[in-house]
Order: structure tokens, then sequence, then C-alpha cells
């Protein structure tokens, strides 16, 4: 278990990367400057286990992408330990209830680094579009001078994410340029996600990306708004899709399973998985916050710079 998840565990120390080397290396990776902000990983969600396995795994994919990027996870706060009756205090013997390791949340890894001489944290939200939680989280930001980036989409690497989900559940080709046909392929897919009408509005321009991958037609539905899906899949057979299939475009933990599984057994579809910690998501999560990042300064050039070399005096010389 990475250290996003051990509570009260300090920001983490930068372990710079190796350089490969070759004709055919992949391309240099964008340098993280020394002393940049950490990343904080806001999730919206308490610290299960479920949550803990996937943001574990994108952490994992995070610091291989960039081994430079000091970061952790911030979680929405937990249920509070029960507090010792007043009768079981005066008992020498009695047992007392011990205080219960709780996540960090995202204001305490904001503190954190303050405390530490740290540059503010910038925030990257897990999510994949607009989300109730945001509005804290800006608010937080305010009061910090941290900074909170924009949710992960709309983006082609969630359209793949959720393409590659599609596939694994037999409800889409892998990709268009393999012909064979799959009897359970979807004609037709609700990309189903949370956040309310404005986050599946968002969810549109994903859902286009989507179409063009697999050549059916996409719609969008929130799934914490009542009717939502059900009426997107009636939108899709009533202009003639036979075997509509839900995509859903969550990373996982912004939603829960019972509202994953009750919008397949109200619409009676298929359903792929989350996307969970697919890897282009990871790296998705580090781009956001390398374009976070202030622009290097440039020196200033001066007479000294090789671009710029000092002009020689001219050469006096004497007439006659």
């Amino acid at each position: 278990m990475s250290t996003a998840a051990i509570p009260g565990a300090p920001l983490p120390v930068r372990t710079p990367g190796s350089r490969s080397r070759g004709r055919h290396r992949r391309p240099e990776r964008p340098e993280v400057p020394v002393g940049a902000a950490p990343l904080v990983l806001a999730v919206p969600a308490e610290a299960t286990p479920e949550t803990v396995s996937v943001v574990d795994e994108l952490i994992s994919v995070i610091r291989g992408e960039q081994p430079g990027i000091e970061m952790l996870a911030g979680w929405l706060p937990g249920p509070a330990a029960e507090p010792v009756a007043e009768e079981e205090q005066d008992e020498p013997d009695a047992p007392r209830a011990k205080p219960a390791d709780v996540a960090p949340t995202v204001a305490d890894l904001v503190a954190r680094a303050a405390d530490l001489g740290l540059p503010a944290p910038i925030v990257v939200p897990l999510v994949a579009g607009p989300h109730d939680f945001l509005a804290g989280l800006h608010q937080l930001a305010a009061e910090t001078g941290a900074q909170v980036t924009e949710p992960l989409g709309p983006h082609p690497l969630l359209a793949e994410a959720v393409h590659v989900r599609l596939s694994e559940a037999g409800l889409a080709r892998a990709d268009r340029a393999r012909l064979f046909a799959i009897a359970t392929a979807a004609d037709g897919v609700v990309l189903t996600t949370v956040g309310g009408e404005e986050a599946a509005a968002a969810a549109g321009v994903t859902g286009v990306l989507l179409a063009a991958r697999l050549a059916v037609p996409v719609v969008a539905a929130a799934l914490d708004v009542p009717g939502s899906v059900a009426g997107a899949v009636e939108h899709l057979r009533a202009t003639g899709s036979q075997r509509p299939a839900l995509a859903p475009l969550v990373i996982g933990p912004e939603a829960s399973g019972d509202a994953l599984l009750a919008a397949a057994e109200e619409t009676g579809c298929p359903s792929a998985a989350p996307i969970g910690a697919y890897p282009t998501v990871g790296q998705l999560i580090a781009s956001v916050y390398l374009a976070a990042l202030p622009a290097p300064a440039e020196p200033e050039p001066t007479t000294e710079d090789p671009q710029f070399p000092a002009q020689a005096a001219p050469e006096v010389t004497e007439e006659g």
C-alpha cells in the first residue's frame, strides 16, 4: 500500500527517475522542477478498501510516469470514533475507545504542506466532470492559496478508457479495424456519470469521442438524477437501438456500486465496469498537474551569454 492510504504519513520525498538510452527510447518526460508544489489527488469518497485500491493503483501509474511528483491522496472525512460513555470512564479497568485511524482530507494535506514550508499544493479532483464536491475544494483554495485544477474530462483518454471497459465486457469491439462481429455488441451506449445535469452535459463531449470510436450512437445521462438513465435508454430504443448498453464515465470512488447496479436493473441493460485505475487516467492526472505548474522563469540575457557575445570595441587606426 502506498503512503497515499496511510493516515498521518508525511509528504513523500522526491525520487529522481533514470533516463532511457538508445534510438528507440521513449520521449523525455517533462522535468518536474525541484521545489515544485506537491500534487494532492482529491478523492470524492471515504477511504474504504475498494476506493483505496483504485487510488493506490493510479498513484503507482503516476509515479511510473513522473517519478519526481510529490503526491498524496486526500479523502472525504470518514465516520468519527464513538465516544466512551461517562459511566464507563469511571471504571478504571473498562476498555476505552481509541481514536480510529482517519485518512487525511485535502484540507489536512494542504495544512501539512504549509507546516513543512512547502508550496501550496496543486489539487487535482479525481472526477471526470462537474461534481458537487468541487465547490468545497475551490473554497479551500481561496482560503489557503492552493490551486484546484479542472476535472479530468472531457478528454479523448477517457473515451479510450470507456471503450476498453466496454470491450472487456463483450459490449464493443476492441477497435474498428477488427471486422468480426460480436453477438453481444451494443448498438447504442448510454454514458452514465454523476454530478447532475451539468455533469451529463459535459459528458456529452466525451460521448461524441466515444461514438466516433464505436460507430454507434452515444448519449449521456446522470446516475444521480431520477429517470435520467432510463430516459436516455428509451431515447436510444426509440431511434432504432435494439441492444443498448451502459458505460460508466466514472473513475469509481465518486459513484456507488449500488447506483450502477440499480441503473442496470432499472433499464434491463448490460453495463461495463467503471473506468477504475486504467493507465491513461494516471497519465491524464500527471498531465493536468504538469500543466498547472508555473512556467520556469527564463534568465535574462547578459553580454556574457554565448548567444549574445560581447561586441569588440572598434579598432582605432592612425591616419596618414
